[in-house]
């Protein structure tokens, strides 16, 4: 499957997949390069820019937060990122196409940010934040600035649902109530204990002669390297939401905690009912909704499942029906920009990751490879396979 999708006409340049139950790893796998053009192979330790797989990572870090009595969900998020206070709400355009800003009818709370329920959103996923950067020369949030981020609110605090910068705000109140950089508190508090030893924001040399190269897939569906792509290596302020580099191994290894209750390898992160709180539908009735593709070098329009209601937890997506792969309804999954994937199926103790270094996000032949590496797994949980005879 993986050679395939990698050999056809306009296949992706290279693909990295694992499956894992509780115990391990029991399916990995790599075919095609890291870049195209050259001969360095895609090997299962190759490093990537995982984009929001990040946010997972940094949901636990404020749920440890919330164990160890330091904030409450329902705190506002002020208290521990002051700047967010200033943020205003937007009202809509004037006839000069000037923005029309108010304040926020209350505080955005840490609970809002988790489950994007703020106001914030993504310009590549929202026209209107396109012209509002547009008019208030807001940067991109891939520049990794403060800047970035003081952009706008949508909607009042807890109107809606919108996928967008939340969690990057989410890792200032982590570095606020830590009185550290969120990749400090992560290393000492998730990746140290879990074993992911080569999952920083910033890369070592070493991690850097494995990065797979990102490519941009033209309207014609050939794909472009981008060699000199990189997330800041030196960055103002440490993503969230995004600015994590590693190998998916690595992230096996938190997929593996969560399926374990909270317990990695070399000691557990998260209590066994934060977890469970975590796996959760925060929505209520709410339901999350498609994602436009409004900038088209960086995605097409995205949707797991269409058709399917899905809800959203702290801070994973969670399908509300059974899905067609074989994922159970209630299970978690989310992805990255650059053509990531990844689900946890706690019920069946297995989770797996799919990753692709390319652009436009929701990437037909990528995505497409993706839903039949899980379709596949669970074709194998069901004739009862030797390598899932544990479960």
């Amino acid at each position: 499957m993986l050679r395939d999708v990698v050999d056809r006409e306009n296949g992706v340049p290279g693909v990295v997949a694992m499956a894992t139950d509780r115990d391990g790893n029991f399916y990995e796998s790599s075919a095609g390069v890291r870049e195209l053009g050259k001969d360095q192979e895609m090997t299962t330790d190759t490093i990537f820019a995982i984009f929001s797989c990040t946010k997972a990572i940094t949901g636990a870090a404020v749920m440890q937060l919330v164990e160890e009595g330091v904030m409450s969900l329902s705190d506002p998020a002020k208290e521990y990122a002051p700047e967010i206070a200033d943020i205003q709400g937007l009202e809509g355009f004037d006839n000069d196409g000037e923005p029309r800003e108010r304040p926020p009818k209350s505080d955005v709370t840490v609970e809002q940010l988790m489950l994007h329920t703020a106001g914030f959103g993504y310009d590549f996923f929202n026209f209107d934040l396109i012209e509002y950067g547009e008019k208030r020369d807001v940067p991109s949030v891939v520049t990794a600035t403060q800047a970035s981020l003081e952009s706008v609110l949508l909607f009042d605090p807890g109107e809606r649902w919108e996928y967008g910068s939340n969690i990057d705000w989410v890792g200032k109140v982590v570095e606020g109530a830590r009185g550290e950089s969120l990749g400090e508190a992560m290393k000492k508090r998730i990746f140290e204990p879990l074993g992911m030893d080569t999952t920083a924001f910033t890369m070592t040399d070493e991690m850097r002669s494995r990065r797979a190269t990102v490519h941009q897939r033209g309207e014609d569906g050939t794909l472009t390297p981008l060699p000199d792509f990189e997330l800041p290596q030196d960055p103002e302020q440490h993503m969230g939401g995004h600015g994590l580099y590693g190998p998916v191994g690595d992230y096996m290894k938190f997929i593996r905690m969560i399926l374990n209750d909270g317990d990695g390898a070399n000691g557990r992160v998260l209590k066994a009912e934060t977890v469970e709180a975590m796996s959760r539908n925060g929505l209520g009735d709410m339901k999350i909704k498609a994602l436009p593709g409004a900038l088209p070098d960086l995605s097409n329009d995205a949707e797991f499942f269409p058709g399917m209601p899905k809800s959203w937890g702290y801070t994973f997506m969670i399908n509300d029906e059974d899905a067609p792969t074989g994922r159970p309804a209630g299970e978690l999954g989310w992805a990255g920009l650059a053509n990531l994937f990844y689900w946890i199926d706690r019920k069946n103790g297995i989770g797996g990751f799919w990753a692709t270094q390319i652009l436009p996000f929701a990437d037909p032949v990528s995505f497409t490879g993706y839903m039949d590496f899980e379709t596949t797994v669970y074709s194998h949980l069901r004739s009862g396979s030797p390598s899932l005879s544990a479960l």
